[in-house]
């Protein structure tokens, strides 16, 4: 009875995650993104001119949202300024190239 009912609810697992799946695929593959502090980052992605650079769209508590690009060469984020607190947004796109490898 009790093998019966695990495979039941396996199977009920994998259909809901399927309908998911489905329904929206968008959601259902995104990243989660990176966060440091109160500023969090997704859409990541490495710059095709000049491989030290990050791209990234920033999003803090707030709900402010922007694209910068991140120097790992100089560690230095643009533009300088902006609507998201470019001290924790600094940090997370110093972050973000330590794990991409990209230290300079």
């Amino acid at each position: 009875m009790k093998r019966c009912f695990h495979a039941t609810n396996l199977f009920c697992t994998v259909l809901i995650a399927f309908t998911i799946c489905l329904i929206h695929p968008d959601r259902a593959l995104a990243a989660p993104g990176l966060c440091t502090g109160v500023v969090c980052a997704d859409e990541i992605t490495r710059s095709a001119k000049n491989h030290w650079q990050l791209r990234m769209r920033l999003e803090d508590q707030q709900g402010h949202r922007e694209r910068v690009v991140m120097d790992c060469r100089n560690q230095q984020l643009s533009p300088r300024g902006g609507l998201v607190d470019r001290i924790p947004a600094t940090a997370l796109g110093r972050r973000a190239c330590r794990l991409a490898g990209e230290t300079g």
